[in-house]
């Protein structure tokens, strides 16, 4: 018990930074006063979003509820079944999000003649919605995956795995292809997008400098490759936390997978459950460091930050040098 309760507090104070973070995230994208194109502004929100969908469904109804509210309307076995299944749609929506952001920037950068009618706030829109309806079929097999563990006055209550999970080639196939699209294939895809993306900015980059004179020892400022610098530095940023916080969970699915063992170790002791909690824990980070990259990549986006934390205590200036007035 006293173990759940320090993995508890742990999730608690992840569940406060991350919230607190998306929330800024989105009010300051809202805003719109980053200096950032509609397009980018909707990836940026649709992120946000999702990451905060992550915190209330997989962080505050899966872990934390449990400990605190034991036996709630919410264990009943048909709701549990979808809370997880939500949580779910709910990562696969964060991790589809981060992919399409990048892949949004490898054409901006790298394909200037397809980006005027691809890289528009129009086209981003349909493509997210079609994301989450399609993360939303993918994974409802979920749904069915869970029994009661106990019948309480002819109520299910509580969610276990089926015995059959385990044994069933057809879910075992169903249990790989999930594994693959979350997120084995977003990492290849991240590393591949970002490896295309530096090659294309360095041969740019030198063709220019070539092109302006630079070369020869003539110094001259280019706010087009500076611009692009920016923007890789924020592609970068977001898709390499992405892959560094998410690795410990990849290593982790994909070790289980091809072991063929369960992957719900309950003694706290087991390497596997260390790992595994370490891998949730990790993943549940990667939902809260968005919006210290865009502060430390974006100076608008810090300046809007800083703008918006100060508000309140402005207001309540304001307020008082009223009342002093009066």
């Amino acid at each position: 018990m006293q173990q759940g309760t320090r993995r508890c507090e742990v999730d608690e104070g992840i569940q406060v930074e991350e919230g607190t973070s998306n929330l800024l995230t989105v009010t300051i994208v809202i805003r719109g006063r980053c200096g950032l194109s509609k397009c980018i502004s909707r990836y940026l929100l649709s992120m946000a979003l999702a990451d905060l969908m992550v915190l209330i469904i997989n962080v505050t109804l899966q872990f934390i509820k449990p400990m605190y509210f034991p036996g709630s309307l919410l264990d009943i076995t048909p709701v549990c079944s979808i809370i997880f299944y939500l949580g779910v749609v709910t990562i696969d929506c964060s991790v589809s999000f981060t992919v399409l952001f990048t892949f949004d920037r490898f054409i901006a950068i790298c394909f200037q003649n397809f980006k005027v009618k691809y890289c528009t706030e129009k086209t981003a829109t349909v493509i997210i919605a079609s994301v989450c309806v399609i993360s939303l079929a993918l994974n409802v097999g979920f749904c069915f995956i869970f029994e009661p563990a106990k019948v309480i006055d002819n109520i299910p209550m509580f969610c276990v795995i089926k015995s059959t999970f385990y044994t069933s080639p057809l879910w075992a196939a169903y249990y790989w292809l999930r594994v693959a699209l979350t997120p084995l294939v977003p990492f290849v895809l991240i590393a591949l997008l970002n490896a295309l993306t530096i090659r294309h900015i360095t041969r740019a980059s030198r063709v220019r400098r070539e092109l302006r004179g630079s070369g020869k020892g003539e110094s001259h400022s280019d706010p087009e490759m500076g611009n692009r610098r920016k923007s890789i530095v924020l592609l970068l940023a977001i898709s390499g936390s992405f892959i560094m916080l998410w690795a410990v969970n990849v290593v982790y699915k994909t070790c289980i997978s091809i072991a063929a063992t369960t992957s719900y170790l309950t003694h706290i002791t087991d390497t596997l459950t260390i790992i595994r909690l370490t891998g949730n824990m990790l993943q549940s980070l990667s939902s809260c460091t968005n919006t210290v990259i865009y502060a430390v990549a974006q100076t608008k986006f810090r300046a809007e930050m800083v703008n918006l934390i100060k508000f309140p205590f402005d207001l309540m200036h304001t307020l008082i040098k009223l009342c002093v007035k009066k």
